[in-house]
């Protein structure tokens, strides 16, 4: 494999943000490689942007350590996608059980994805690389343990941007508010709920995963060097 060729790994990039993300990487002329939970739709979205991929949860590190061969040596971007709301379409958590495991989930999903990914692939990092976080205007707004997983991604960004930085790693997280076109809603939002978040913003549009794309893809390249351990918020002005 040739140096001189940026290696990028996108977590969760089947699907939404991160097949966006993904595209706009190649794009940048990177060899990317999807990571995800489900082999078939990760087979299908690699076939139709050129990408590699390989599977494995990210929540898992057994999972993970068993995929590290397959993944690049050296990794020039690491984007972390996988995540989610495991609340959406379930019955409101109301026992103290039900409660812990909803936001168990979320911290999992979110957290220990970003998290255990980072860790695995550390040491793969390229000088000088770029590190992306993907969080949520729900880190800000509340959404139980959904936002305050999002929010505990804003901490990891200032820890890791703070231990990577001598290296001249880039550490930095965009929190998307109203993203359409993805999977994050399941069948989609009620029409109410769109019209109202719609409003929300300055606009007048809900977002779509190329928006999140272009901002990645500035944040991955070369003249994005003196920007880290930072939020970007990337909603159309519905949190100002």
């Amino acid at each position: 494999m040739s140096l001189d060729l940026k290696n990028s790994v996108v977590t969760g990039g089947g699907t939404g943000i991160g097949k966006a993300i993904a595209q706009e990487l190649l794009a940048m002329g990177h060899r990317v490689v999807l990571t995800g939970r489900r082999p078939d739709v990760l087979e299908k979205a690699a076939r139709e942007i050129g990408a590699d991929w390989v599977a494995f949860d990210a929540a898992e590190p057994d999972e993970i350590t068993a995929a590290l061969p397959n993944l690049p040596e050296r990794i020039d971007v690491l984007v972390h996608s996988a995540g989610g709301n495991p609340d959406l379409g379930a019955q409101p958590a109301r026992t103290l059980t039900e409660i812990k495991e909803s936001w168990t989930a979320n911290f999992t999903a979110n957290v220990l994805t970003t998290v255990l990914v980072t860790e695995a692939l550390r040491d793969r990092l390229a000088d000088n690389g770029r590190l992306i976080g993907i969080g949520s205007i729900a880190a800000r707004r509340g959404a139980s343990g959904y936002g305050a997983a999002k929010a505990a991604i804003e901490t990891w960004t200032s820890q890791m941007a703070g231990e990577l930085g001598e290296r001249g790693i880039t550490v930095n997280t965009i929190a998307p508010g109203l993203i359409e076109e993805t999977e994050f809603f399941g069948p989609g939002l009620p029409t109410e709920r769109r019209a109202v978040l719609i409003a929300e913003t300055a606009n007048k549009r809900a977002g779509r995963p190329e928006d999140v794309a272009a901002l990645a893809g500035f944040l991955a390249s070369e003249r994005a060097g003196h920007l880290t351990g930072q939020i970007f918020p990337l909603n159309g002005g519905a949190s100002r």
